[in-house]
């Protein structure tokens, strides 16, 4: 049978005075991030399972600090933050799935697209996604890629001119959806096929 350490015990490996840390702070450092993520338990623990992970790889520096309690508040909301920024598509927990009626006037354009899209480079991709499906500005899309807006034209214009060429000339020619006189533009052409 394993032997499973108690809570007084310290980790193996982990600086003396860690554990004592953790068990004080644990607590309040779960109450923070319950409070960031809007009431999600179970991202609450895991950030402060990261954070806490961040801060025993230099606790003994950190233990030296006049308030390493603040620092921890600290290391968590940057870990919070840094894990919103990676999680840009992020799902949200809902108690009812809403029904969305569908209107998909050509499904096989949109797959068309759709392959057309993930044979680009993620640059590329992303670059379109924002500015034409996300319907953001060259210069929101410029910081959130942290590009400049020449760049951002440049590579849309490029990214552009290689998805006409993987879909071929029946991407000028898409249908116009109840309402419309036509797409005439490229963003309502690409927003159309989505």
């Amino acid at each position: 049978m394993d032997h499973i350490p108690s809570a007084d015990a310290p980790a193996e490996g982990a600086p003396p005075d860690f554990p004592d840390f953790v068990a004080s702070r644990g607590r309040q450092l779960l109450r923070t991030a319950f409070l960031l993520t809007g009431g999600d338990a179970h991202l609450a623990e895991d950030l402060v399972q990261e954070a806490l992970g961040r801060i025993f790889v230099k606790w003994r520096r950190i233990a030296r600090l006049d308030n390493p309690s603040g620092y921890a508040q600290t290391v968590l909301v940057n870990t919070f933050l840094s894990h919103r920024r990676r999680r840009s598509s992020s799902e949200r927990v809902v108690d009812a799935v809403p029904e969305i009626a569908v209107d998909d006037p050509d499904p096989a354009l949109r797959l068309t697209l759709l392959r057309a899209l993930g044979e680009l480079s993620a640059p590329d991709r992303a670059v379109l996604v924002l500015r034409f499906w996300e319907d953001r500005s060259i210069e929101e899309t410029a910081a959130v890629l942290r590009l400049s807006s020449t760049a951002v034209r440049s590579r849309s214009s490029r990214a552009l001119a290689r998805l006409r060429d993987r879909i071929g000339d029946d991407f000028a020619a898409v249908r116009p959806g109840p309402g419309e006189s036509g797409p005439t533009t490229e963003k309502a052409k690409v927003r159309h096929a989505s």
